[in-house]
């Protein structure tokens, strides 16, 4: 069942055309800027893969993916959850070096997704990969291409309210760092999402790290499928929305597993009948390149920089009934 949020004397600052130019805006100025800042070229990408490729991104495990049958091809497809997996593929057959790496739009579409403010079933999210030598898996590195990622992101948004002035959102540059860990210790009494409010409400932009294995309670802080992010090596950038009073995840990002995590985290989660997929079977021989890479959502970077209230009013997606109304009374325009 979807939830809907309407913050006290919300009123969307662009028109329709207004809001179409800005979205625009944001999105060719920050992926030019994020591929100079992070030294990758944009690629073509899959919209789907078969199954029996162990591709796609299993998130947290119980979401289902769209599927269907392709009869000349003899094989089920399903829509993916993300290309975290086909990225790493990529880098290797596209023959890219150390020191550089590709992104891609990529689309997706979350049936099992519970809708509310900042949640669609329809997902747009620039997804990245880049090559790195076994030297730079550390929590340093993952933090300084963090710091680059929220670089762009608050220069992207400074340039937006020069062409844009009745857009007034300031964000954070000074990105503070934490593991799930520490954070739980901070504020032991509270769930993980009133964890990360607390925290950005105090800090504006942080990244959380070390996200998928369990914490002192004996529950992780969120979900993380076992074979693409190192659970020691991963983060969240999140900054503080003021419109919505929460934190507001912009990226999902991380080292990669090589064999010895891999190894580890598919035991942990019982999905050692993965091990058999082409993909694994890979990573375990060590046939895949090292990687970094993340996800950054295109529309909730829109959403944030515009101080927009709904997902629904920077993309095209399906809503209940309840959302529908609520927001046409609230005089919030949904595309």
């Amino acid at each position: 069942m979807s939830s809907l949020f309407i913050p006290q004397g919300y009123k969307s600052v662009l028109d329709v055309y207004r809001t179409q130019k800005a979205i625009a805006f944001i999105k060719e100025t920050f992926q030019s800027r994020l591929a100079k800042a992070l030294n990758l070229k944009r690629v073509s990408a899959p919209l789907f893969v078969t199954e029996a490729s162990g591709l796609n991104d299993n998130l947290n495990g119980v979401e289902r993916p769209v599927e269907f049958d392709i009869p000349d091809v003899g094989e089920e497809a399903q829509v993916v959850h993300s290309l975290a997996k086909w990225k790493r593929l990529a880098l290797k057959e596209y023959n890219f070096y150390v020191g550089n790496g590709l992104y891609t739009d990529m689309n997706a579409i979350r049936r099992d997704e519970e809708l509310d403010n900042i949640h669609s079933v329809y997902v747009d999210q620039w997804d990245w990969e880049k090559v790195i030598t076994r030297e730079m898996r550390t929590l340093d590195y993952l933090k300084e291409t963090a710091r680059k990622i929220v670089g762009v992101i608050c220069d992207t948004n400074e340039l937006l309210g020069v062409d844009f002035p009745e857009i007034k959102v300031e964000l954070n540059r000074d990105m503070s760092a934490i593991t799930s860990l520490e954070l739980e210790a901070l504020y032991p009494t509270l769930t993980p999402k009133e964890r990360e409010d607390a925290y950005l409400k105090e800090r504006g932009t942080a990244l959380i790290m070390q996200i998928g294995g369990a914490l002192k309670s004996g529950q992780p802080h969120d979900g993380r499928a076992p074979d693409y992010d190192d659970w020691q090596l991963n983060g969240d950038i999140l900054f503080y929305n003021k419109v919505l009073g929460r934190a507001f995840e912009i990226s999902s990002m991380g080292v990669r597993v090589d064999s010895e995590s891999l190894d580890r985290q598919l035991k942990i989660r019982g999905c050692d009948d993965r091990r058999t997929l082409p993909f694994h079977k890979m990573l375990l021989n060590d046939e895949l390149p090292l990687t970094i890479g993340g996800g950054i959502g295109q529309s909730r970077l829109c959403m944030l920089m515009m101080g927009c209230a709904h997902i629904g009013e920077v993309q095209c997606s399906v809503w209940d009934k309840a959302t529908l109304d609520g927001c046409k009374a609230a005089g919030i325009r949904l595309l």
